[in-house]
């Protein structure tokens, strides 16, 4: 297998459950990866995501908590890993609430990207993506709970194929009803100033 395959190959997951009374929740992990200690680092913060997720819904405070949890891959290929985590309690009431966070890896040396990694070091990336999903909220026209004022600069993304997807929590912008609100940004019309040696860079060529 030449390098240039190898740079395409994906990471191997495997799905883990754990069922137990009022939880059933389902989370990935690489395996079959080297050098160890990278898929040791991949590993050990997705656990960690999936245990904050769980404090986060109340689960260990409130017994009648019902969690069911499970993933979605996004992106596994150029060395990039992007998933989610999603999980779902319920605890009485008209209807449980969903969490998701998402998590994007350099499956080469097991770093977790922070949204302002994924640009070049001093590109206003906050106002040109809070453009960008100011546009087509307009363009959707979505009603909002608050007025959107900007993306945070620790906004919640994901990277699928050729885009970066911002998106926001329940409520966090519109009703309960319109459910996670996602927002595709092709990485072309980011070019000028993504990180090239970055995720994004990574998936545009």
């Amino acid at each position: 297998m030449t390098d240039l395959e190898l740079e395409h190959q994906p990471v191997s997951i495997q799905t883990y459950q754990v069922l137990d009374k009022n939880i059933n929740l389902m989370y990935p992990a690489v395996i079959h990866l080297t050098p160890v200690a990278v898929q040791h680092e991949m590993n050990t913060t997705i656990v960690n995501a999936v245990n904050k997720q769980l404090h986060d819904q109340g689960y260990h405070e409130n017994p009648m908590t019902e969690i069911t949890a499970y993933y979605e891959l996004k992106t596994n290929e150029r060395r990039v890993l992007s998933l989610s985590l999603i999980n779902y309690a319920f605890s009485g009431g008209a209807h449980g609430l969903t969490i998701q966070k998402s998590l994007t890896f350099s499956t080469a040396t097991g770093k977790s990207y922070t949204l302002q990694e994924l640009f070049k070091p001093g590109s206003d990336y906050v106002t040109v993506l809070s453009a960008m999903v100011a546009a087509e909220i307009k363009r959707r026209d979505i009603p909002l709970l608050v007025e959107f004022k900007g993306i945070r600069p620790d906004q919640d993304f994901y990277i699928a194929d050729k885009s970066l997807v911002i998106y926001f929590q329940l409520y966090e912008l519109a009703a309960y009803v319109y459910g996670f609100l996602y927002f595709p940004i092709s990485i072309y019309a980011l070019q000028n100033i993504i990180a090239e040696d970055g995720p994004l860079g990574k998936m545009m060529y």
